[in-house]
């Protein structure tokens, strides 16, 4: 069963590999000869993953899915949201969105927030959806070197370790891709098995 994710990210690539097995062969945007930059021009990570899905599906004809993540502030109003990529403008870097960050939550009491990942999966014509979320905190100054984006300012609930902290097994046993990874795998094991309609 071949199945592209719309992703250039070895890691993620092979993170998902790892976890389904021979039984399903995961290919890159590079693989099937997509160099051109992905749609994600909607208001929700919801609708910039199945963008991307949509996209590769229609352009390319072969059954796909997208992820799309985002970090939602409670004091921020939810935001950077699904713009947490780009918070600080271009050119896109951690380093910039981390301090802007850290500046928008000067004084702020309030520091709960929550990183949610939506995977939007087009097979057989159907689409499906899957979502991952880890609650936890914003810490006032980074603390680690793993991980990547906000990982070093972010604690998740229930541990004294920020993201960028954890060991990258820790973090995927946790963490919001993690969760909605698990629950694309478990889909696509009973489609396999002949589970799922």
């Amino acid at each position: 069963m071949k199945i592209c994710f719309a992703t250039n990210n070895l890691k993620k690539i092979e993170e998902v590999k790892a976890a389904l097995g021979p039984e399903f062969e995961i290919v890159s945007l590079q693989e099937i000869g997509c160099y051109e930059e992905l749609p994600e021009t909607g208001d929700t990570l919801e609708h910039n993953a199945f963008q991307k899905a949509r996209y590769v599906k229609d352009h390319y004809g072969i059954d796909c899915f997208a992820d799309d993540t985002g970090l939602e502030v409670a004091a921020l109003d939810g935001a950077p949201g699904v713009y947490s990529g780009r918070f600080a403008g271009e050119p896109r870097s951690d380093e910039r969105n981390i301090a802007l960050l850290l500046q928008k939550m000067e004084g702020k009491t309030e520091r709960s927030a929550r990183f949610r990942t939506v995977i939007a999966l087009i097979w057989q014509g159907k689409e499906f959806s899957f979502e991952g979320i880890a609650e936890g905190e914003i810490l006032p100054t980074e603390l680690g070197k793993g991980g990547f984006g906000y990982d070093p300012v972010f604690r998740p609930s229930g541990f004294d370790k920020t993201f960028a902290e954890l060991s990258l097994e820790e973090k995927n046993q946790i963490s919001h891709r993690g969760q909605a990874v698990r629950a694309l795998i478990a889909f696509l094991r009973g489609i396999n098995s002949g589970q799922q309609a």
